[in-house]
């Protein structure tokens, strides 16, 4: 998949604007990127030799790495990273300001 057609599939998911973004609709989209996409790029079997031993280890590897890929599949990567991100954050926020709405009621 080239950028262009990842702007198309992500404007017809989501509306030019992003305005049809939400927490459960861009999970549903990233898990299906994930399996239609990115995993189908791995043949055979998968096996990890994983050199780090902590979580920013692994960040430093992952980023490094994305250094080294061809430019349009990075920035659709890092797109979906932080489109991750920040939707899981905003769930987060989401689920404290209606767990304290209803706090009272437990």
């Amino acid at each position: 998949m080239d950028l262009r057609d990842f702007r198309t599939m992500v404007t017809a998911e989501f509306g030019d604007k992003l305005e049809h973004a939400t927490p459960a609709n861009v999970r549903d989209f990233l898990d299906r990127m994930q399996r239609d996409v990115l995993s189908p790029r791995v043949k055979g079997r998968i096996i990890l030799e994983e050199h780090a031993s902590t979580y920013e280890e692994v960040v430093k590897e992952f980023f490094a790495n994305v250094l080294k890929m061809p430019q349009d599949e990075a920035i659709m990567l890092l797109w979906l990273l932080a489109f991750d991100l920040v939707f899981s954050a905003i769930e987060l926020h989401q689920a404290d300001r209606f767990g304290s709405m209803f706090r009272e009621y437990e």
